[in-house]
């Protein structure tokens, strides 16, 4: 899962993405700021009923709601932070009630980012690992989308959730997140955001629902070494240390 991602600058999801991005002109919301946290200001890229001069056919780029708003909502976010919605997971997306509509008519999109950001717990404490990829290239992350009107004011608000899968037989993914020490190592249920790779753009944002859950299998995620392995480095050095004994003064 992941609570906290940055997203790419403008200009870079215009030309990865090849979409026009309507923010911070004249009467246009302002370009999200990273980093993005539940129910912040986020980017999505959907496929659009008709194509704006420069955009690729049926491509739009909407600022919106990073956290699902429920159907009957009266509120775009809950008072409290203890229910999140920007996870959903591929397993059960169907089902839930904040999603199932969603997935199943086929509001999916394409969440762009420079980095995201996930915790490793090896060394005993959490190091947060922000994860790039090592071409320096944004992620194009699995996501869906929905529009909430607010009962009230009658504003449309655009949102949406990335989309987690496990990754416990990854090698690098599952050094992420705290263990559960009463499960065994295969049997974590670690989870991972999904990501899409290009060539498969088109059928995540307008193929049918069975075409879209054939690009979420686990072994789709993105290999180790498309990851900048920096993070794991640093880590690997720590516990390297860790192994020799501890030395004076603090690791951290």
């Amino acid at each position: 899962m992941c609570n906290l991602y940055n997203v790419s600058p403008k200009e870079e999801v215009e030309r990865h993405f090849r979409v026009v991005v309507k923010a911070g002109g004249a009467g246009e919301e302002a370009y999200p700021q990273a980093p993005v946290g539940p129910f912040g200001r986020g980017l999505f890229i959907r496929a659009g009923s008709t194509a704006a001069e420069g955009d690729e056919p049926g491509r739009e780029a909407v600022i919106g709601q990073w956290g699902m708003v429920p159907p009957r909502s009266k509120q775009p976010r809950p008072a409290g932070r203890a229910i999140l919605t920007n996870n959903a997971r591929i397993e059960s997306v169907a089902e839930r009630p904040t999603y199932r509509d969603a997935w199943l008519s086929g509001r999916r999109c394409l969440i762009p980012a420079q980095s995201y950001q996930e915790p490793n717990w090896e060394t005993g404490r959490n190091i947060w690992w922000p994860l790039r990829r090592a071409d320096g290239l944004p992620w194009a992350l699995a996501g869906i989308w929905s529009e909430w009107q607010h009962p009230e004011t009658g504003e449309l608000i655009p949102n949406y959730s990335m989309l987690t899968l496990n990754c416990d037989a990854h090698p690098l993914l599952n050094r992420l997140h705290k263990p559960d020490p009463a499960l065994p190592p295969d049997a974590q249920d670690k989870r991972a955001v999904m990501t899409i790779r290009p060539e498969d753009w088109q059928a995540w944002l307008r193929g049918s629902v069975s075409e879209a859950q054939a690009l979420l299998a686990a072994e789709r995620l993105p290999a180790p070494e498309v990851f900048d392995q920096g993070p794991a480095e640093h880590t690997d050095a720590l516990l390297a240390r860790l192994r020799k004994g501890p030395p004076q003064g603090s690791l951290f």
